[in-house]
């Protein structure tokens, strides 16, 4: 079925979203109650673009209706369409009132909220008007399918690196490294210097991470020293300091989380020649995608900030 004139004369843009809504709501029923038209209206749109593709595009049942392959493929595609689209009148919005606007930012838990909040508070400032969803996945794989399935503009988080998929493209703002932390008041916070073999007996609390975890063992074994005793398990990354700071177990945390949140939860790095390089935090966005001003105001942000905190480490470290 080749894309001609006559093809994309016919195809319209409602019986689209008429096939769309029907298939995310699996009833013609409520796909009409939804649009506020009648379901012989919904019947004869998704008919219609039956007919003019050439093949059945929803499977219908006592039950429901289901995409078939066809139409599951057909409302891949369109997803894309709808959210250019979307994105086009955002864009012409955008240019009439450039205090306006809306972005929409995928990130995991391994990502600092101070950070993400410091880039969107600076930016309100600016622009008072601009409107913000930040959805945290539950892992880092679901963040890429976010971006892919174009629920978000762009992901802020931790880098799988080398970024190997042909169609996303990633840009590192910093390397964050690791560092073993302790309650400032238990026994090791204490402590002027420590041995990392006098760690490893200790009782931890360990991020269940694909990313950070493997980092962490390899420090270790690099060290010649067996794997830490994990009594805690968890891919929350606010519960690993939560027990630290009872001064009872031990946890890695990254120098921005530090800097962030050590003083308030009292926590500090402990004093011991250990550091572990992790995965690199920054921004990706779709190579096929165009990324609208709004975004890009929250990624020239986003640099900024990273740059403001670095300076202020250094000045803190010299």
């Amino acid at each position: 079925m080749p894309w001609d004139d006559r093809l994309g004369r016919r195809l319209k843009l409602r019986d689209l979203h008429v096939l769309k809504t029907a298939a995310q709501l699996g009833s013609l029923g409520k796909a009409a109650a939804e649009l506020a038209v009648s379901q012989p209206a919904i019947s004869k749109a998704i008919t219609d673009l039956e007919h003019l593709v050439g093949v059945r595009l929803l499977d219908r049942s006592r039950q429901g209706v289901a995409p078939t392959l066809y139409g599951a493929a057909l409302l891949k595609w369109s997803a894309a369409a709808f959210d250019d689209l979307k994105r086009g009148v955002e864009e012409i919005d955008f240019l009439a009132d450039p205090t306006a606007g809306h972005v929409r930012i995928g990130t995991g838990e391994g990502m600092p909220a101070g950070l993400i909040a410091a880039v969107i508070d600076r930016l309100v400032r600016q622009y008072p008007r601009l409107t913000f969803t930040v959805i945290q996945a539950a892992t880092n794989d679901l963040q890429y399918h976010d971006l892919r399935e174009r629920k978000v503009d762009l992901i802020f988080g931790r880098l799988r690196i080398p970024l190997t998929d042909e169609d996303l493209s990633a840009e590192v703002l910093f390397q964050d490294p690791c560092f073993p932390v302790a309650s400032i008041d238990s026994k090791w916070g204490k402590r002027r210097r420590i041995e990392p073999a006098e760690l490893v007996d200790e009782p931890w609390c360990l991020p269940d991470d694909s990313l950070l975890l493997p980092a962490i063992v390899e420090a270790f074994r690099s060290k010649g020293l067996a794997v830490p005793r994990r009594m805690i398990s968890t891919n929350s990354i606010q519960l690993n300091y939560e027990m630290a700071a009872t001064g009872r177990v031990l946890t890695m945390a990254t120098g921005l989380r530090l800097r962030l949140i050590g003083k308030l939860m009292g926590l500090k790095a402990l004093p011991l020649d250990f550091l572990i390089l992790t995965y690199p935090t920054g921004i990706v966005t779709l190579k096929n995608r165009s990324i609208s001003p709004p975004a890009q105001l929250f990624i020239e942000c986003s640099r900024q900030v990273v740059k403001r905190i670095e300076l202020l480490a250094m000045r803190a470290h010299a």
